[in-house]
């Protein structure tokens, strides 16, 4: 589902210059603060590419990695009402998710930290850093999409019964790698 050239892996569909220049190779790791920019960006000026690509499926979200470098992963998500992921970590990943269609609820907590609610709303867009555990969910009555960024890429997520679980340190968890 994606197309190789040189160091970067990125969906047909968005093989255009534009998504090559916004993930263009760069120093190792992403900030959650440039990851947050990059999501904005893609859901910003590929808005009509994203609209025209993203599904709605059900009971299972659908999803599509949109690209990967060394550096960083990005993925277009959907999101029916009523669906929502576990809670879970990045495995030691910064991230980042813009909302490009919908609403999305947010529930998450830090290490020894309050657990907290957020709502992101359409345009809205957040960075995050390592620490972070979450649940996003879809609470409201009209279809959700949105653009999310990982750095450093391929790292699993790991998953909690409850934001409570979350345990003082969230240790890193190796990446993923896979042939590209």
């Amino acid at each position: 589902m994606t197309t190789s050239t040189s160091d970067l892996d990125i969906h047909p569909r968005f093989a255009v210059p534009r998504l090559r220049e916004l993930i263009s190779p760069r120093s190792p790791l992403w900030t959650p603060a440039e990851l947050r920019d990059l999501t904005t960006a893609v859901s910003t000026d590929l808005q009509q590419q994203l609209l025209s690509t993203v599904r709605f499926s059900s009971p299972q979200r659908w999803w599509a990695r949109l690209a990967v470098t060394d550096e960083v992963e990005l993925w277009l998500l959907s999101w029916l009402p009523g669906q929502g992921t576990a809670p879970h970590d990045h495995g030691g990943a910064s991230g980042s998710f813009t909302v490009l269609l919908g609403e999305l609820a947010e529930t998450y907590r830090y290490p020894s930290g309050p657990i907290r609610h957020r709502l992101h709303t359409t345009g809205s867009a957040l960075g995050f850093g390592q620490g972070r555990a979450h649940r996003v969910q879809n609470l409201g009555t009209t279809m959700a999409a949105s653009v999310h960024a990982y750095s450093p890429p391929l790292v699993p997520t790991r998953e909690y019964a409850s934001l409570r679980d979350v345990p003082a340190e969230i240790p890193p968890l190796p990446t993923q790698r896979t042939a590209r």
